[in-house]
């Protein structure tokens, strides 16, 4: 339901008075009302992400994090980042694995990048007994200055995007318009665009009359500031996403809600609202900013390299048989092909002078 406090108040009274906006302008204001909320995560929301799963991603990145440090040179200071960190559960099994290295987590400074106040609450609660103080940032921007490990787990797939329909021989921006009825809104064709849109691939030209293809401008634009920063100021990032190694054609906006496929313009704010990572796009542009792009790779053989399995041995090795089933699961999902595997993709990004980084 749209409250006063919604920012779905703002793009409503917006298309009153002007009618469509673009597919991006509407899955902003739909995420923000969304994720203000601070429930979206976790078996009483709408999805489960990998960290969720099991305490072992986690830890896992904590230690990648710091065999990445060591092929930094150890600096003194270090910032470790998460862009949208969820419940804070990743961070959390991070720092937990870190007790084995103390120096690292001696020299990290935690800064996490989320504009949501509910989400930011759960974060603060589960990194209380961290033992690290920790920073909130609306922006990565914001951040400050300094050699920075960044991970960003299902970060990417949750900016919104434009949608365009190729229209014989040039294009059309996809738009959304209030309707009366159920579903309150419907997609729409703009106007002939006269020139080629933005951030279109040469794989985008292939679309068929009609056909959508998707572009993500706060993707890019988050990308393009990693690598630049990375390569003035030194570090590595880690992007684990779902979505495809090559660039094509195809409408891939969904919504989840209650772990279920839901209709993508019904319940505005009320849904989650995805679309899949164009990671040879985005591999581009980081290329374009002078950072070196490690992978795209598969989830499933990048958490093997890492040592998942080995460490699933070891908590099984103690578990309780409630325990065993449930670590057992996790593994499954996480490595399937059939399950997270193969969909989702990791993608690194590191300074020139770096090494190649762990898993790849």
């Amino acid at each position: 339901m749209v409250t006063e406090r919604s920012p779905l108040v703002a793009l409503t009274d917006r298309m009153a008075r002007e009618g469509a906006v673009s597919v991006e302008d509407w899955m902003g204001a739909c995420l923000a009302a969304y994720y203000g909320k601070g429930s979206a995560i976790g078996a009483k929301g709408d999805f489960v992400t990998a960290p969720e799963c099991t305490q072992m991603v986690g830890e896992l990145l904590g230690l990648w994090s710091a065999v990445v440090w060591r092929s930094m040179g150890c600096p003194a200071r270090v910032l470790l980042v998460e862009l949208g960190p969820g419940r804070g559960t990743l961070m959390t099994d991070a720092l937990r694995a870190l007790a084995p290295v103390p120096p690292f987590k001696a020299a990290l400074e935690v800064h996490l990048v989320e504009t949501s106040p509910g989400l930011r609450v759960r974060q603060k609660e589960a990194l209380r007994e961290s033992g690290v103080a920790v920073t909130w940032h609306d922006r990565v921007e914001d951040l400050p200055d300094g050699p920075m490990i960044l991970l960003a787990n299902e970060f990417l797939d949750a900016l919104p995007i434009r949608q365009f329909q190729r229209a014989g021989q040039g294009w059309r921006e996809r738009l959304v318009a209030p309707r009366e009825g159920d579903p309150p809104f419907a997609f729409v064709a703009g106007s002939p665009l006269t020139d080629r849109p933005a951030l279109l691939r040469p794989a985008h030209d292939a679309a068929k009359d009609g056909q959508v293809v998707e572009v993500c401008p706060a993707a890019h634009e988050t990308v393009r500031w990693v690598s630049t920063r990375i390569v003035e100021q030194g570090g590595a990032a880690l992007f684990l996403d779902y979505g495809t190694a090559r660039s094509a054609p195809g409408d891939s906006l969904q919504a989840l809600r209650r772990h279920a496929f839901a209709p993508v313009l019904a319940d505005p704010g009320e849904a989650d609202l995805t679309a899949h990572v164009d990671f040879e796009a985005l591999a581009g542009t980081a290329v374009d900013a002078g950072a070196r792009v490690d992978g795209v790779m598969r989830q499933g053989p990048f958490l093997q390299a890492l040592g998942l399995e080995q460490r699933a041995q070891t908590l099984l090795a103690s578990a309780a048989a409630r325990q065993r089933e449930d670590i057992t699961s996790a593994v499954r999902r996480l490595i399937d092909p059939a399950e997270m595997g193969t969909l989702f993709k990791v993608f690194g990004l590191r300074h020139p002078a770096l090494a190649l980084l762990p898993g790849f």
